[in-house]
């Protein structure tokens, strides 16, 4: 579905990303880990064509994205979560979850893809009239998961979904991303905790200063001691 190779990104002459790859399959739930500033918001921004690349490749479904706008990128079936969540202020939540429908048509019906978006998060359905601008940050976040789904996406992008997060919210989070991959979308989740991750989780990437330095399973990833210390920000890594 989603395969980067040899990805290359530079912001302001500094090289940011330097020759990174990952694949996320439908139906899998992918894991992109890393401490702050490691480049994984870059990572995502660039799959969505917010950064582009100085050079390899960025494809989905055997299609190139790097040279698209945003607003094809999504039209071809990736939503995208940031991990500042962006809910619209001035809008209900119910408007919020409705704009997507109109961004991105498809053959269902747009109350359907609504009424799974609520599905996959319930709670939301209590605060229907309610302001972006007067929900908590864990509501905001389910907003904006919700929100990328109702796009009717085969694969969605989750930035940093539990980041600020109150430990009582987290689970419904978790919750509702295993019943996004339950439906058969893929999902690519960034993640600096590496206690957050969902033991679901079919695979993990490693990212440090801008380099791939593990992928494998959860399990393998903690008995790595070097992959640990990295992600606890134990040690530097040499180059």
């Amino acid at each position: 579905m989603l395969d980067l190779s040899n990805l290359k990104v530079d912001i302001e002459g500094s090289r940011i990303l330097n020759g990174i790859g990952l694949s996320v399959a439908a139906g899998e739930l992918v894991c992109l880990v890393g401490r702050n500033g490691a480049g994984k918001t870059t990572t995502f921004r660039s799959i969505m064509g917010y950064r582009r690349a100085r050079s390899g490749s960025i494809s989905f479904e055997g299609a190139d994205l790097t040279k698209l706008p945003t607003w094809r990128i999504a039209q071809r079936g990736i939503g995208f979560s940031p991990e500042e969540s962006e809910v619209y202020t001035d809008l209900t939540v119910a408007e919020n979850l409705e704009l997507s429908t109109w961004t991105r048509p498809t053959g269902r019906a747009a109350t359907a893809r609504i009424e799974e978006a609520y599905t996959v998060f319930p709670k939301l359905r209590q605060y229907l009239a309610r302001g972006g601008g007067q929900l908590s940050g864990g509501e905001r976040k389910m907003v904006s998961i919700a929100r990328a789904l109702t796009l009717d996406p085969k694969l969605l992008l989750l930035d940093e979904p539990f980041e600020g997060l109150s430990p009582a919210i987290i689970p419904l989070i978790a919750e509702g991303i295993g019943s996004i991959r339950a439906m058969g979308k893929g999902v690519l989740m960034a993640e600096s905790n590496v206690h957050h991750i969902p033991d679901y989780v079919d695979r993990i990437y490693v990212l440090e200063r801008g380099e791939m330095m593990f992928s494998g399973t959860l399990a393998q990833a903690h008995r790595d001691r070097d992959v640990m210390r990295v992600i606890a920000g134990q040690i530097e890594v040499v180059s």
